[in-house]
């Protein structure tokens, strides 16, 4: 058996160590947006993108979970071309304009590396309009110089931030000649998904039935129509 496994388990046992309260308070944040009626939006590119979809209309999740998708950022547009556009600070204003945020929402961006244009600028218009701004990168890149023209990185904008300790490169098994194995997705969902977890218990401790979608592949009763109806103006289910 390769290094893979050994190096995964390092790495989480590292993320629960380092960023226990990083994510207890990203939870809290969390947690206070739903009380107050807000969701939790998510923003990412390329493979960033798919956490943002980790967590939507996922069984045992958080119903006020809402992947933003932009096309020029996804994946089956292109991988190239999401790259690109990451990239694109003249595109930015076109993004933002697919981006519905309102009062008591909160925004996660997505971006491993944290120096990409389109990702901080749109930390950073969120922070404007006063949302919480929780991130969700490697700080092995921060001597990684920013692309934005303010010189700010992610780190730099956030409200909160979610270290996932992936190595640059992303790849955690390396020889003389190659690096890889990627683990930002792994990293990044096993972090997201404990911060939900957090959120639930912490409504569940203030005694209010959190919003948690059911399996629909099990015969059994559950919400679920109750949660959609609540949120589909907030959030498209179709």
């Amino acid at each position: 058996m390769s290094a893979f496994f050994e190096n995964i388990r390092h790495l989480i046992d590292e993320i629960e160590k380092q960023e226990s309260l990083a994510m207890e308070k990203a939870a809290e944040v969390i947690a206070k947006s739903i009380e107050n009626g807000g969701i939790m939006q998510l923003f990412g590119s390329g493979h960033s993108h798919l956490l943002a979809q980790e967590t939507y209309y996922r069984a045992g999740g958080l119903v006020p979970a809402k992947p933003i998708q932009i096309e020029g950022l996804m994946l089956h547009s292109g991988a190239i071309t999401s790259s690109e556009n990451e990239k694109n600070l003249s595109k930015s204003e076109e993004f933002w304009q697919e981006i519905s945020l309102k009062p008591n929402d909160v925004l996660v961006v997505i971006s491993t590396s944290g120096r990409n244009p389109i990702p901080v600028e749109m930390a950073l218009r969120a922070k404007k309009l006063g949302i919480p701004v929780i991130t969700l990168q490697s700080l092995f890149y921060s001597q990684q110089p920013s692309r934005h023209p303010s010189g700010k990185r992610l780190e730099d904008v956030a409200t909160i931030v979610l270290n996932t300790h992936v190595p640059i490169g992303d790849g955690i098994v390396t020889d003389d000649k190659l690096q890889y194995g990627p683990v930002s997705t792994i990293a990044g969902a096993t972090i997201i998904n404990e911060v939900i977890v957090q959120v639930i218990q912490i409504l569940q401790s203030k005694n209010i039935e959190p919003p948690v979608f059911s399996s629909n592949n099990i015969e059994a009763e559950n919400n679920n129509d109750v949660w959609l109806q609540k949120y589909q103006n907030r959030i498209n289910f179709n």
